[in-house]
């Protein structure tokens, strides 16, 4: 993409060195274009509604094309627990305190560089005691010792007459974007990691009570086949068998404690705490979080203004841009105005006599000639790096539109998986009552007991493990919209 062929370069050919001198105005560099916004669909088949499932969570949810995302999405699975883990998670993760100072440095610089357009006062004062050779005057006067005491006020202005200052400052200007939409992107990071920490950390408390119940199970029908055992119904290979099932299920327990407490360390590591501090967390439980039945769904053409990342991609190749104008400009002549009033003498008492004042006024312009091709090099390489950033913000574009349209198809899943899940628990605890009231009565034999007792265990945590994916799943779409960026002013904040 080529962004050269602008009037800068006829400006360059038709203006002498003269009308620099004179400060005309001519700038120059690329004028910046903002890519169009996509106009593709996210999926082949747009979705509009998800089948209901049996069972807690088994909600439809309604897909509202072009509703704006709110800036505060968690609210939506009705968590006063949940919020206020984000709220602290804003308040306090030190990732986000160091996006906050990156910010701040940017804004800065970007002072620094509007400084240029002001006129540069300095005020100067300096004294001096000298001693001169007597050969400066051929040995016919003797060495002379004097003093110099000198005060002056400098001024000094560069006019912006190709618009360099003017490209220096769009790019810190850029890169201020850049930085605030960057800090944006990390608070909805944030706030979606801490929303799939909750998450997990709810599945695998359900996942633990289910094994631990399970468990239980496992240990009743033991106690009973053990009874049976030692009165000659069944045999020994049945007992052996029932107690290798019960150390199997409890095998699974300590690994599923484990992974809770490595969600639990990464969960107060988000809210700026140490892992010691994680057993106080306040968690909601599964059955307390209720899923979104109404997902908005921002258009696919607006988008681009609501994903952050895709903000700060698009700040970069302003920045790009302007650094591809600087690299221009700099073919171009340096002009600098400058003055000087003040007042020399040889003592402090006679310096502001008005025999002693001095002054200048100096206009100075400078053009590079010959450089080795070293501007000219700088300018393709700056071309060069606005190419590069414009294939990465693509990317980045196809990589939004990737992460909505698989959250969509997740969902569209999820209720389906859900509801296949739902009724295969129902079944499974249905087989496994009959199965254990019958092998009391010795209707059936225990192969029969063991088989609904693993496929109900199964099926109960394969269930747990559905629902809790539809909650993960909403929440990713949030997060792949954006999470409400565009709907706030400014970076999002809460105290």
């Amino acid at each position: 993409m080529t962004l050269l062929r602008t009037s800068a370069m006829r400006c360059r050919r038709a203006l002498p060195l003269a009308l620099s001198a004179a400060l005309s105005a001519c700038a120059v560099g690329p004028r910046y274009a903002a890519p169009e916004a996509p106009s593709a669909g996210y999926t082949v088949k747009p979705l509009t509604q998800t089948l209901p499932a049996a069972g807690s969570g088994g909600v439809a949810q309604r897909l509202a094309y072009g509703a704006s995302v709110s800036s505060k999405w968690w609210e939506s699975f009705g968590s006063p627990a949940l919020d206020r883990l984000i709220a602290r998670a804003l308040a306090h993760n030190p990732g986000l305190e160091s996006a906050q100072r990156t910010l701040e440095q940017a804004r800065y610089e970007l002072k620094a560089a509007q400084g240029i357009f002001y006129p540069q006062v300095a005020l100067g004062a300096s004294g001096e005691r000298s001693r001169t050779s007597g050969a400066q005057s051929g040995g016919r006067v003797g060495p002379t010792l004097y003093n110099l005491y000198t005060g002056q006020v400098s001024v000094s202005y560069a006019p912006d007459a190709f618009g360099l200052h003017r490209l220096v400052a769009q790019n810190a200007q850029a890169q201020v974007d850049v930085a605030r939409d960057q800090l944006i992107a990390a608070q909805l990071a944030i706030e979606g990691n801490v929303a799939n920490a909750v998450l997990d950390l709810a599945a695998l408390e359900a996942r633990i009570e289910a094994t631990a119940k399970t468990i239980a199970d496992q240990q009743a029908i033991l106690e009973l086949i053990r009874t049976q055992y030692r009165s000659g119904a069944v045999s020994g290979l049945q007992v052996a068998a029932q107690e290798s099932q019960l150390a199997s299920t409890q095998a699974q327990l300590p690994l599923l404690e484990l992974a809770r407490d490595r969600v639990r360390h990464l969960l107060a590591t988000y809210l700026g705490e140490f892992p010691s501090q994680a057993s106080g967390l306040p968690l909601p439980r599964l059955s307390e979080l209720h899923l979104p039945a109404v997902l908005p769904v921002s258009l696919p053409s607006a988008l681009v203004r609501e994903r952050p990342d895709i903000r700060a991609a698009e700040a970069q190749l302003r920045a790009a841009n302007a650094q591809v104008g600087e690299a221009v400009a700099r073919l171009y002549p340096d002009l600098l105005l400058s003055a000087d009033y003040g007042a020399q003498s040889n003592g402090w008492r006679s310096l502001f006599d008005p025999a002693n004042r001095i002054w200048d006024l100096a206009a100075a312009a400078a053009a590079p000639l010959f450089d080795g091709g070293t501007l000219e090099a700088q300018k393709h390489a700056a071309q060069a790096a606005y190419d590069a950033l414009f294939a990465d913000y693509r990317g980045t574009v196809l990589g939004a539109f990737r992460d909505v349209a698989d959250a969509l198809r997740a969902l569209e899943r999820d209720a389906a998986a859900l509801d296949a899940q739902a009724r295969a628990l129902q079944a499974a605890r249905t087989a496994f009552t009959l199965a254990h009231s019958q092998y009391q009565g010795g209707a059936v034999d225990y192969l029969s007991l063991l088989t609904s007792e693993v496929q109900y265990q199964n099926a109960r945590v394969a269930y747990i493990g559905a629902q809790a994916q539809r909650y993960a799943d909403s929440a990713a779409l949030y997060v792949a919209l954006g999470g409400g960026a565009a709907a706030a002013p400014g970076p999002r904040r809460t105290e």
